[in-house]
């Protein structure tokens, strides 16, 4: 039954990314004589001298600069012009740099809260003001501070990712079944004891889905926060492609941004089933 499932599911896929493209393709293929345009507006939008051209690519103009991409991605000429995988691979780091940063602080804190009534009602009111913050509204402020773009980077991406994991992990904590609690406690299990053996192993899909939340915050933050500090990264390369007319590459790497969060996410996704047990 979940196979055939699985198996309508992706003819429905298919079938609707034929279509989409498709549209897509009929939509840029002309739309016959073009009006009188201002030739500085149209080298501007990137239009062609071949009258009636759409100045949006096409699929398959997008599709063989994608393969092109795949096949050097990690050419160097210069600073303004590295490979797709070079810029991925910095704001990769980056990403796991804030959010490795983030996990270390929001799991034993989230569980001091999850265990302690009085943490959660005295720390409650800080993470109310705190916690509708931009991430990017820190950016001045860290780089100020820190004064270097990359690591002012990690730290916006570690403030999106603390509050998905912290609440949820608080919240996995103290969700925890009393009756497995109270066993520990009657066979004397000591406080450390309890946290690994008892209550990590109750809270992990709680705490995960928290993670799997964050991740995905997290790589979206970094597009943006790397259009504003520049030099390095997916983000500046959307950036710079645009200050460079090219809306093909523009969209493949919207593309690559899509498939690489998608793998993150999946990522986390498949460790949320091993540690999710039937009831």
């Amino acid at each position: 039954m979940i196979s055939s499932l699985r198996l309508r599911a992706a003819i429905v896929s298919t079938a609707l990314l034929a279509g989409f493209l498709l549209l897509w393709h009929l939509a840029t293929l002309g739309t016959g004589v073009v009006a009188d345009v201002d030739p500085e507006y149209a080298r501007l939008m990137g239009a062609t001298a071949v009258a009636g051209k759409s100045a949006m690519p096409g699929p398959m103009e997008v599709l063989g600069k994608f393969w092109w991409h795949l096949s050097h991605p990690f050419y160097d000429n210069g600073p303004n012009d590295k490979g797709v995988g070079i810029q991925l691979a910095f704001s990769l780091v980056r990403v796991l740099g804030g959010f490795g940063l983030a996990v270390a602080v929001a799991i034993p804190l989230g569980f001091l809260i999850g265990m302690s009534p009085l943490m959660h009602k005295a720390l409650d009111p800080f993470f109310q003001v705190l916690k509708p913050i931009s991430p990017l509204a820190w950016m001045p402020l860290a780089l100020y501070t820190i004064k270097d773009s990359s690591a002012s980077a990690i730290f916006v991406i570690f403030i999106c990712s603390l509050w998905p994991m912290l609440l949820n992990t608080a919240f996995g904590v103290a969700s925890v079944r009393k009756e497995w609690l109270n066993v520990a406690r009657t066979l004397e299990v000591g406080p450390l004891r309890k946290a690994l053996q008892v209550i990590l192993p109750a809270a992990a899909p709680t705490i995960l889905t928290g993670m799997r939340i964050s991740i995905g915050i997290a790589w979206l933050v970094i597009v943006a926060a790397e259009m504003l500090v520049g030099g390095t990264g997916i983000g500046y390369f959307v950036w710079n492609e645009w200050n460079n007319l090219s809306i093909t590459n523009v969209m493949n790497a919207i593309l690559m941004i899509g498939l690489v969060g998608m793998a993150l996410d999946q990522v986390l996704a498949r460790l949320v089933r091993l540690v999710t047990y039937p009831e």
